[in-house]
């Protein structure tokens, strides 16, 4: 793991976690690359890096380059992991995996026909407590799954200038706080439950079919709100927020909702799941602890401690009960497991981070989601 050679792409939001999570775990980094040279040279300079690349092209030609990390807008997702995957290197995506379900499959096909590790970038699977509900219940000690309900809300996106790139359909895709924010919550769930979606039933939600665009570029989370006198208005089709009824192979109901328009919450995902033994849940604004609720006895709240968890989060959590962890460790846990399966040589199939069988398995949700919403009925997954 040490002697892999990593390239990003992308310097916005979280190219530098991922520079700074590999760092972490002792990834070599070879550069990074920007949308444009100077993007480049400045965060080759501000995260201490060896290399700016000048262009795509110079990373997949680069011999030293054995994998590289996708930290660029939607749109990009499919065709520089298609071409990273045929030029050999193997690849860690940031989510969603691609634009629809068909270049999704053709990457999944691409990856098993090369062989190569291919990732997606779901890293809210990564913190301790998360596994933990995940090894409890495909144990059995929650029994049958009845129900799960959550949300994943944030209020970045609250006033109509506030713009990104994400809000348009051309760059993030048709769906924006379902692929968004949506799939880590769907991905963390089925993940941890084992269980299938096979049906959907959603209502969605633009709540501002126009937003003012800054003259200028503006970074994710940056908080700054647009001048008026100095924007553009755009119009907007992707969805600000929305419920999602889920329908599990086997009876388990689910609810889901999404909001990037919920003022206060600045990344806020909960879940809850009840099964015939017990319940859990979860509040990723409080990470370090896991709630089991009980029928016959005193509910109980289990705090973050290597010494009290299972063999699985063990594997997750670096330091002792009381030092927390949170949101830059799932990335490192996330690519620990990544590059460990690489270094020990395992079957890409055989392995515990997010696969790009499993991206695809988001976008076909986020598919028939959308679907539901148009057609305003149940749609099978």
């Amino acid at each position: 793991m040490h002697t892999i050679g990593v390239a990003v792409a992308g310097t916005g939001f979280i190219g530098p976690v991922h520079v700074e999570a590999l760092k972490r775990l002792g990834v070599r980094i070879t550069g990074i690359l920007g949308s444009r040279p100077q993007k480049s040279e400045a965060a080759r300079r501000s995260l201490g890096l060896p290399h700016a690349y000048l262009d795509y092209e110079e990373i997949l030609s680069d011999d030293s380059v054995q994998a590289v990390h996708l930290a660029v807008p939607n749109v990009l997702h499919y065709d520089m992991a298609r071409r990273a995957l045929r030029a050999g290197k193997h690849v860690m995506c940031e989510k969603p995996l691609a634009m629809n379900a068909t270049q999704a499959a053709e990457l999944v096909r691409l990856a098993e026909e090369t062989g190569l590790h291919a990732g997606v970038c779901y890293n809210i699977r990564f913190y301790p407590l998360n596994m933990e509900a995940r090894e409890r219940i495909q144990s059995g000690s929650l029994g049958k799954v009845f129900s799960v309900v959550g949300r994943y809300v944030q209020d970045w996106l609250l006033y109509d200038t506030d713009y990104n790139w994400r809000v348009l359909a051309e760059q993030g895709g048709a769906l924006r706080s379902v692929s968004d924010i949506g799939t880590h919550w769907m991905d963390l769930i089925t993940s941890m439950t084992g269980l299938h979606v096979e049906a959907v039933f959603a209502d969605l939600r633009t709540v501002h079919a126009v937003r003012r665009r800054p003259i200028g570029e503006v970074e994710t989370f940056s908080g700054a709100a647009a001048d008026p006198e100095a924007t553009v208005a755009v119009p907007i089709t992707t969805d600000d927020s929305g419920c999602v009824i889920l329908r599990f192979k086997g009876g388990a109901q689910g609810v889901m909702w999404v909001s990037q328009v919920t003022a206060g919450r600045k990344n806020a995902l909960r879940w809850e799941i009840a099964g015939s033994n017990e319940a859990l849940a979860w509040d990723s604004e409080r990470p370090n602890e896991l709630w089991i609720g009980h029928r016959g006895r005193p509910n109980e709240v289990l705090t973050r401690d290597p010494s009290l968890l299972g063999k699985l989060a063990r594997g997750s959590t670096n330091y002792p009960g009381g030092h927390n962890e949170g949101f830059p460790d799932t990335f490192k846990q996330c690519f620990r497991a990544f590059y460990e399966a690489i270094d020990a040589g395992v079957l890409p199939t055989d392995v515990l981070y997010p696969t790009f069988a499993e991206g695809h398995r988001e976008i076909v949700l986020c598919d028939a989601i959308r679907e539901s919403h148009l057609q305003r009925r149940w749609v099978d997954v």
